[in-house]
């Protein structure tokens, strides 16, 4: 079988909390294209489908929420495992509603994940890190400013840790969203991830987080994280990140290696 489509993904997050002490979870993604889900399909009667960690009785409640049905074989092939923060569980939710047809608004399709799951990422969205997203509200709270050009060099490191709808012990960041509002540079922009970042792990763990040591040695602008997973990133410049980095990363710990080029402004 070959893929039928793919679904982008993201790679943790540049900064994720609670809005307010008892406000809800919110997240600003950080696209991750050559990340995400296949999905492969071959048509034919009743439904058959694996892989993702996605039940068949999840997956037909999901598309009767949509008013959509399916048949025939299914196999989702996530390209990295599901749990380390790269959207596993809502890329297989969007690409079920694709391939089934589903051509309607985004937010529409995000209240569905989160009726599915309870929670959602912003994937089914042309441009996810433009939104202050309410992860299990499903929609967003604001439009962002685009981010200026960026590089960011990262790696997994740890097991997964999917994420439960009710898990809402946060730190409030309700401060780094204001100032997310009025960063004018990347500067700006790494110096509010790494501090999200740095007070995700002081509540959450890991003991002994590593990425803060390696940001330093390696003259990063800052560092990033998935605030649940294992998927953690150094933040560049565009064309500063050094010779050797690589394997810096590699003896810390870190697998799975790769670059995410994005911005714009």
């Amino acid at each position: 079988m070959r893929p039928a489509l793919h679904i982008p993904g993201h790679f943790g997050e540049w900064l994720q909390g609670r809005l307010g002490a008892g406000g809800p979870v919110v997240l600003v993604t950080l696209p991750a294209p050559a990340l995400g889900l296949n999905l492969c399909y071959r048509p034919g009667p009743g439904q058959s489908l694996r892989g993702a960690g996605l039940t068949p009785w999840r997956a037909r409640r999901f598309l009767e929420l949509l008013g959509l049905s399916l048949r025939g074989r299914i196999v989702l092939r996530p390209v990295v495992a599901p749990g380390l923060g790269t959207g596993v569980s809502t890329a297989s939710l969007v690409a079920l509603a694709r391939l089934a047809g589903w051509d309607g608004a985004p937010g529409i399709l995000a209240q569905a994940c989160v009726r599915a799951e309870g929670a959602s990422d912003p994937l089914m969205f042309a441009a996810p890190e433009r939104l202050l997203w309410a992860s299990r509200q499903g929609r967003a709270l604001a439009a962002l400013q685009a981010l200026p050009r960026y590089e960011v060099l990262g790696g997994f490191q740890g097991g997964p840790a999917r994420t439960e709808a009710a898990d809402s012990a946060f730190p409030d960041v309700s401060d780094l969203v204001a100032r997310w509002q009025r960063a004018q540079g990347l500067v700006d922009f790494a110096a509010i991830a790494t501090e999200s970042a740095a007070r995700c792990s002081a509540l959450r763990g890991p003991a002994g987080e590593v990425a803060p040591q390696l940001a330093a040695d390696l003259g990063a602008l800052g560092w990033l994280r998935a605030h649940t997973g294992a998927a953690r990133g150094l933040i560049f410049a565009p064309g500063t990140v050094p010779a050797g980095a690589e394997a810096v990363l590699r003896a810390a710990g870190w697998r799975g290696l790769l670059r995410i080029r994005g911005g714009g402004r």
